[in-house]
């Protein structure tokens, strides 16, 4: 018997501008890639079988019925692999391909290694645009090699699925990589369009309100630093917290609106231009709009590892939190690149740990492919 294995590799995100306003129509956000990585190794196998060494999950049975699949396991952790399955095997149904059982493992460097907490590199959400991948590229001898708008949509539509809500963004920088600006689909939609048990393929081949994804290029000297507080976040509730404000204050909201699509323009437009002050000025600025709707919200956005990083930052270049803050990762834009050493080290000395991490120009990619006999 011969047969294809694949080792599929994606990278893990980082929210540059445009947090929270990027869920409302018509509002663009900065998102990169970077090179830590969500590996998915796939291979036909007698039954079907998935393992996640990190998680002490090995060798995880699970099969498919007709709404969703199930593992032999009950661990709430599954279930955006279990989407992101459920969801690739329906539209390679809808393609009349021919399924055969697989052996899936998953591999990830978006966390931290020795306490396993998570760095808020949007790891889910690599962790879906793997196994959709991969599931994809096992099935390629059928429907050829799988497109990244495929794989985006597919994997979109797990991570809603299981989340409820969400932009996406996370999702576009592990599929196309690189420096993106973006523009959200509606989450609400797109469940409106699953609850209507539309063929997955028709919801696919259809106009996303909204969607917009385009590369960007950053100015040559702009340099990236990343610094984790080495607290967690989760995004949801803070995401919440932030809807309920929208409701209870409209004006004050669309003023958040306006103030974010500001400085996302002035970013945008120094990547456009190669301005580099004009790209560290425009980082400051979203920061104080950040700022001020966490305070407006109620929420802590900046907490007080947040604030050290950002001010620090701020002595060097300019910073601000990545994502929905509360937590995890800030960034640095810093236009000379002998001062990073430094300013790696005034972060360690406040209890920040810098991460040696750099923009993955790739997203979805096969690592190996291997003929097996």
């Amino acid at each position: 018997m011969t047969y294809l294995s694949y080792g599929v590799k994606v990278p893990g995100k980082l929210m540059i501008a445009g947090e929270y306003a990027v869920l409302e129509p018509n509002q663009k956000a900065v998102v990169t890639a970077i090179n830590r990585y969500v590996t998915a190794y796939i291979e036909p196998f007698s039954d079907n079988y998935i393992s996640i060494p990190q998680m002490k999950l090995e060798d995880i049975a699970w099969e498919m019925n007709d709404k969703s699949v199930l593992f032999s396991i009950s661990d709430s952790r599954l279930s955006f692999i279990g989407n992101a399955i459920d969801a690739a095997l329906q539209f390679l149904k809808e393609k009349s391909v021919l399924l055969s059982p697989f052996r899936l493992e998953i591999k990830s460097q978006l966390d931290d290694p020795i306490t396993g907490k998570k760095y808020g590199l949007g790891s889910s959400a690599a962790v879906v645009v793997s196994v959709v991948s991969a599931v994809l590229y096992l099935h390629s001898d059928q429907i050829g090699v799988p497109k990244l708008d495929e794989i985006f949509k597919l994997s979109s539509i797990a991570h809603v699925k299981t989340q409820k809500s969400g932009s996406g963004a996370d999702i576009a920088a592990a599929v196309y990589g690189g420096w993106l600006e973006y523009s959200a689909f509606k989450s609400e939609w797109l469940l409106g369009q699953l609850e209507q048990e539309k063929r997955l393929t028709d919801i696919m081949e259809s106009l996303w309100p909204n969607l917009s994804v385009r590369p960007l290029t950053s100015p040559a000297n702009l340099q990236l630093a990343v610094g984790w507080t080495k607290e967690s976040a989760a995004t949801v509730p803070m995401i919440q917290k932030v809807h309920k404000f929208r409701l209870s204050d409209t004006e004050a909201y669309n003023g958040f609106l306006k103030e974010s699509q500001d400085s996302v323009s002035n970013l945008i437009r120094s990547f456009e231009t190669n301005n580099c002050d004009e790209a560290i000025n425009a980082l400051s600025q979203n920061r104080r709009t950040l700022r001020k709707l966490g305070e407006n919200a109620g929420i802590s956005i900046e907490t007080k590892e947040l604030i050290t990083l950002c001010d620090i930052a701020e002595n060097f270049g300019s910073g601000k939190p990545s994502g929905a803050g509360g937590g995890d990762c800030g960034i640095a834009f810093i236009k000379d690149r002998s001062k990073i050493k430094k300013l790696y080290e005034v972060w360690q000395k406040a209890g920040i740990e810098p991460l040696d991490l750099q923009i993955s120009k790739t997203g979805v990619s096969v690592i190996n492919k291997r003929l097996r006999v």
